[in-house]
């Protein structure tokens, strides 16, 4: 899978997110664009914001990273409509200029940050990641959805 940490990956990804209009419509799922944008926006809050969200532990910790880890970081693409975690639902309406904003913002900074800031970083569901399951898990999750906007 492409390494956000390679400044090309990343420039491509920007350019994605940069070809977004408010008026770019969904091939499936529900969502608006801005609506998707902010959704994305989420896994970097993760590392960013991570007060925003309750840490797994026990037996949900457990379940997480035996059964939904693999499926979140592997390498095998996401499947359309596949459902996703409370905290990544996005019902009320967002701003497109502001989520556009932040998420280009935040796939420049995850590269600048560079691998060593990410290596062992917790993630609240699934405990401690390496670099390049961070990697895996931003590169594959904006992946899904600009192909799912038509970029």
């Amino acid at each position: 899978m492409e390494s956000i940490f390679d400044k090309k990956v990343t420039d491509e990804l920007a350019t994605r997110v940069s070809k977004l209009t408010p008026e770019t419509q969904p091939a499936w799922g529900k969502m608006s664009v801005a609506q998707m944008m902010a959704h994305c926006n989420v896994a970097y809050d993760e590392v960013y914001a991570p007060d925003k969200f309750k840490t797994a532990t026990g037996l949900k910790l457990w379940f997480l990273r035996t059964f939904i880890k693999p499926m979140v970081v592997g390498e095998k693409p996401y499947r359309k409509n596949l459902r996703t975690a409370p905290e990544f639902l996005i019902v009320d309406e967002r701003t497109f200029q502001t989520e556009h904003e932040k998420l280009l913002a935040n796939i420049h900074r995850a590269h600048e940050d560079g691998r060593e800031y990410f290596e062992g970083r917790l993630a609240p569901s699934f405990g401690p990641m390496t670099a390049d399951e961070w990697s895996n898990l931003f590169h594959k999750h904006l992946d899904h959805h600009l192909r799912q906007f038509g970029v």
